[in-house]
């Protein structure tokens, strides 16, 4: 066998070493990735961040919207009157047509031939 020097002995051991640190790091990742997918590792990763971001923004605006409602409270009622009524304009319209016609077929009973004849001075 030869003589190898002494730096080269502790560089073949500190190889050897973090190869079996690699080795069992990669067991490792195999065994945890045959728990879970790598997909649905990225999907839950990825939407815990996002639903924290959109988490995050929501209360800024909550905040920014509470502090503006508190200096605006008539432009806020106005809206939310809008709003309203926007959501309820089927009922309101359909309201409107019913009243219509009712009020149409009073105006047709008022035109009954017995109430012209009535008005005539023959």
């Amino acid at each position: 066998m030869s003589h190898l020097p002494d730096q080269f002995i502790v560089d073949r051991a500190l190889r050897d070493a973090a190869r079996a640190v690699l080795t069992d790091d990669i067991e490792r990742l195999r065994a945890n990735l045959s728990e879970e997918g790598i997909a649905s590792r990225v999907s839950s990763g990825v939407t815990s961040t996002i639903s924290g971001r959109i988490r995050t923004g929501a209360r800024d605006v909550l905040a920014q919207a509470k502090a503006q409602a508190g200096d605006h409270k008539g432009v806020l009622a106005v809206l939310l009157g809008a709003i309203l009524l926007w959501i309820a304009r089927g009922p309101i319209l359909d309201w409107i047509d019913e009243f219509d016609a009712t009020e149409d077929e009073d105006n047709d009973d008022t035109a009954s031939p017995d109430a012209v004849s009535e008005g005539d001075p023959e």
